[in-house]
Order: structure tokens, then C-alpha cells, then sequence
């Protein structure tokens, strides 16, 4: 956690602060959680603390089921931007915490309103949430009451109940919270709530994507690699790398197991049909990861797999993959268009790193007319031309292990 000592500004009264800056963050799954929503919670308050550890910040408290953070103003855009890449969240707001007074919410929210919404025409909603079933005012009195306020005082804001272009926020609790700006968040679950999973990355577009949307789902990541250096250059593999590295601000610290298959590829060229070659190398692949995952408790493989996009993405191509791995593999972007899958790695960063060229494993050795209707039977006859413990073993003992914090 990063304190730094700065001044805050605050408003003074004779009883006390009357207002102050500070951001909130609200939750979404994790609430629906029961009995493990605590679990839920610390596990996203970890990760949060963990995206802004580089950051200063006061304080952070949480109140009613929303976190709250109190740090300078400037640092506010920063601090925001880290924190939505956390799953978990709903929203991060900036809001202003004042008094359970009505002249102080009034006050509170006048601030708000000059910071954001002057010298053109809005339409608004006061939205009231009363926790403090103890304050004087019911939710729909308090709305209206500030409503009235802000059309005497913004001849430039109208009422409008259905379709507002923003809607002032109150929070009633131990303190008042007024807010109108607020940035939707990525929703899904806390990263490490579902369990762990290793993700087969390639230097492609669609591996990243699915690892964050599995990770979305509160599964916690490490990466497995696979390059055939010295056929393919080392900046292939350091691209792998830079796409951990982009991801982790999502998942979380990362490790990436980089695994060499050259001497595979070779075995698969010298003794099975070169048509082959592509399910013969991900059966291969399926197998390490699975030993991989019994040695270091992952329990599941994901991978970028979309059905009919290349020749080992068939049904058939897919069923005889399956069939070389014990642990479920997760296929995220199976249905997904080329296109929805791109405006992902768009939003999450990735794609310009990924249309870097610098050629994987799989692109290097495909064969010209790869079989795309492969029988489990005939595969299994080819791989009996190969010592596939022998080839798993030896690329398992020679592999990279790096880590990214």
C-alpha cells in the first residue's frame, strides 16, 4: 500500500468537515455470493490494492458494501483507470462525502454540479438511497427536495425522469456520499474466487482475449508457452511475454512456463505424415500442459480455440484434441466471430502487440494441406511411430519459468 503525506482540501464548519473528494467503488457479483461473499470481497480489495499500489491514497475504509478511497484530486483519473481493470467491479465513482445535514447534501451536491455540468444544457434525475432508515427524509422527499434546489440554482439543467443525460446520486449511511460521475466497471468475479487455470499463449490475437475472459470469471491464470526456437526467433517468444505482461493488469501476477517443441517437430516430420502434423503438435501440447498442471495444481487448460476459424479448429480437429487431455479445456472464444474477438484485444490492450510479426510455432511448421477431418485411430497409429514420454519429458525439463509481478 502506498500512503503519501499530502494535504487534502476540505470545507470547514463550526461542527466539523463539511465536505470532501474521495472515490467509491461498487461491487457486483460478488453481493450475490452468500456465505463466501466475504471471501469474494477481500479477494477484489486485494486486487485493487495490488493495481494501485504505485499510486498515493490516504485511506480506504469500506462502508455499506461499497469501498471507499481518500486520496488528492489529481490522483483521482489514475487511480480510476487501475482500478476498472479489476474484475469484481461495477462502478468507480467520484464523489463528494458531507454531513447527514440537508444544507451539506444540498452543498455537496452544488460542488458536484459546477465541476461537471455547467455552461451548456442538461437534463438530470436526483437518484436518493437511503440505508440510515433514521434520517429525516424518505428517499423519494430528499429527491425532491434536492431536485428543487438544483432547478432554482442551474437555470441550465432540467428535469428529466426517464432519460436523463446524468442522474445526481445520494447515498444516505453513516456519512453522505453525492456523486454524478461514474465509470462502469468490468463486472464479473475476483480474480483467484474460481479456481486456477493454465492458458496455452500463443503470439496471437486470440489466446489474451481468452484468458481475460476466463479470468473475468474469477479463474486465476498462469501461462504456458510454446516456441521452437531456434526455428523461430526469440522475439517471438519475448512477445508472448509482453502479452502476459499486458494481461496481468487484469489477472493479477503472472507466470509464464515457455516450453520448446523443436525437437517434437522434428520427431513429427521424421516419422508421421507431415499432414498430420498440426493435431499431432497440439495433442503434444494438451499432454505437457496437463503435466505441467498435475505438478502445480491448475485445473483446467484454456485456450483461443473458435470453431472452424483454422484447420485444428473443426469438430473433428477439436474431439480428437480433447481426447489428449485429463483436465477440462476451456474454450472461451469457441462461437465468437473474428471480428467480436478483435474489439476485445482492442479493449484490453493486447492487439497491437499481437499483429507484431513475428511467426509462433504452429504457423512455422504447418503443413501446405493439413488434414482437417482427423479419425482418433489413425492419430493414435501415427503417434505410436513417436517416444512421446521420452519427447514430453525432455521438453518439460529443458523449459523457462518466467515470472511477472
Amino acid at each position: 500500500m502506498y500512503f503519501k503525506s499530502f494535504e487534502i482540501k476540505y470545507r470547514y464548519d463550526k461542527d466539523g468537515y463539511i465536505m470532501e473528494w474521495m472515490l467509491s467503488v461498487s461491487f457486483g457479483e460478488i453481493f450475490l455470493k452468500g456465505k463466501n461473499r466475504h471471501i469474494f470481497y477481500k479477494t477484489a480489495i486485494d486486487n485493487i490494492k495490488r493495481n494501485i499500489r504505485d499510486i498515493p491514497y490516504e485511506d480506504m475504509y469500506s462502508e455499506s458494501s461499497k469501498l471507499y478511497i481518500k486520496a488528492d484530486k489529481k490522483d483521482f483519473d489514475k487511480l480510476k483507470n487501475n482500478i476498472l481493470k479489476v474484475f469484481g467491479i461495477s462502478y468507480v465513482s467520484y464523489v463528494i462525502k458531507t454531513s447527514k445535514n440537508l444544507d451539506d447534501i444540498y452543498k455537496a451536491c452544488k460542488l458536484d454540479l459546477e465541476e461537471y455540468f455547467t455552461g451548456k444544457n442538461y437534463t438530470f434525475k436526483v437518484d436518493c438511497k437511503r440505508t440510515d432508515k433514521a434520517f429525516e427524509f424518505k428517499s423519494p422527499e430528499l429527491s425532491a427536495k434536492i431536485g428543487g434546489f438544483i432547478l432554482r440554482d442551474f437555470p441550465n439543467l432540467k428535469v428529466n425522469v426517464h432519460n436523463p443525460d446524468f442522474r445526481v446520486f445520494i447515498d444516505v449511511k453513516d456519512n453522505v456520499y453525492v456523486y454524478s460521475k461514474r465509470f462502469k466497471g468490468l463486472g464479473g468475479l475476483p480474480i483467484g474466487s474460481s479456481g486456477k487455470g493454465l492458458l496455452l499463449l500463443s503470439g496471437g490475437i486470440d489466446s489474451p482475449v481468452a484468458g481475460f475472459m476466463v479470468a473475468k470469471r474469477g479463474m486465476k491464470i498462469d501461462c504456458l508457452h510454446f516456441h521452437s526456437y531456434p526455428f523461430t526467433s526469440k522475439r517471438a517468444l519475448q512477445k508472448a511475454i509482453d502479452l502476459a505482461e499486458i494481461m496481468s493488469a487484469y489477472t493479477g501476477k503472472m507466470r509464464v512456463y515457455s516450453v520448446n517443441l523443436a525437437n517434437i517437430y522434428k520427431a513429427i516430420n521424421q516419422n508421421c505424415e507431415r499432414r498430420e502434423t498440426t493435431i499431432l503438435s497440439r495433442r503434444f501440447m494438451m499432454r505437457i500442459a496437463n503435466k505441467i498442471s498435475e505438478a502445480n495444481g491448475y485445473q483446467a487448460l484454456i485456450t483461443g480455440e473458435s470453431l472452424g476459424q483454422v484447420a485444428s479448429q473443426t469438430i473433428e480437429s477439436v474431439a480428437v484434441i480433447n481426447d489428449s487431455s485429463d483436465l477440462p479445456i476451456l474454450r472461451p472464444l469457441i462461437a465468437m466471430d473474428k471480428k467480436d474477438i478483435i474489439d476485445i484485444s482492442l479493449k484490453i490492450g493486447s492487439y497491437d502487440k499481437s499483429i507484431e510479426p513475428y511467426d509462433d510455432c504452429c504457423s512455422i511448421f504447418a503443413p501446405d494441406s493439413p488434414v482437417t477431418k482427423p479419425k482418433l485411430n489413425f492419430i493414435k497409429m501415427s503417434e505410436e511411430n513417436l517416444d512421446i514420454d521420452a519427447l514430453e519429458d525432455e521438453a518439460i525439463k529443458n523449459m523457462e519459468i518466467i515470472d511477472i509481478a
